[in-house]
């Protein structure tokens, strides 16, 4: 074998040595960009689609929303917040979606479509001041009155925006935070509907 031939060999050594590495390096950059995916997806961040109308009209069917689910981890759930919670109804499980109106230690109570809370340690209560409710939504029975109910540590009262079309803490009872999945923040999905939430 002369000297040119051997140069050739080692070229194409060199060749599938570079070729391989390669691969080996874009087979790394794979799996960490699945394992990054697979841990924001499971402990930082998910997006759910919302169905039904018990949010309109601040959320509509088919809107797509992100969740923060490390939000909770980090700090109280907070009156406003719109949340994702677990329901499990016998066999059954499923997400809903709500906003939360009453926190731990509170009481609350709902008459003439007027939502009443009582904070933790005051003696009267206060009328909630709710901007995100849509007028033309909320009828006049507003799902009904409902007596005071008050709210155990650990737990939140939630109720969906469209009051008088909603299944929330005024059938489920006071929800425990640790079934909530964590803070919707924005719909980001259709674009036509995206805002801060």
């Amino acid at each position: 074998m002369n000297a040119s031939e051997t140069e050739l060999v080692d070229r194409r050594d060199d060749e599938i040595g570079s070729g391989a590495r390669a691969f080996v390096d874009w087979i790394v950059v794979v799996a960490v960009a699945l394992t990054v995916a697979f841990l924001v997806r499971g402990f930082l961040l998910a997006h759910f689609v919302v169905e039904g109308s018990s949010m309109d009209t601040t959320l509509t069917t088919g809107d797509r929303v992100f969740v923060n689910k490390l939000s909770y981890r980090l700090h109280d759930p907070n009156r406003g917040d719109v949340v994702v919670l677990h329901q499990i109804n016998g066999a059954t499980e499923r997400d809903l979606i709500k906003r939360v109106v009453a926190l731990p230690g509170e009481t609350i109570e709902m008459t003439n479509c007027e939502v009443r809370v009582t904070e933790a340690g005051a003696t009267e209560s206060r009328v909630l001041s709710e901007p995100y409710l849509d007028r033309d939504v909320i009828s006049a029975t507003c799902g009904g009155d409902f007596d005071a109910v008050s709210v155990p540590a650990d737990h939140v009262f939630v109720m969906g925006d469209n009051r008088s079309g909603s299944q929330d803490s005024r059938n489920l009872g006071p929800i425990a935070e640790s079934d909530l999945v964590g803070r919707a923040f924005v719909v980001f999905w259709p674009r036509s509907d995206w805002r801060w939430l």
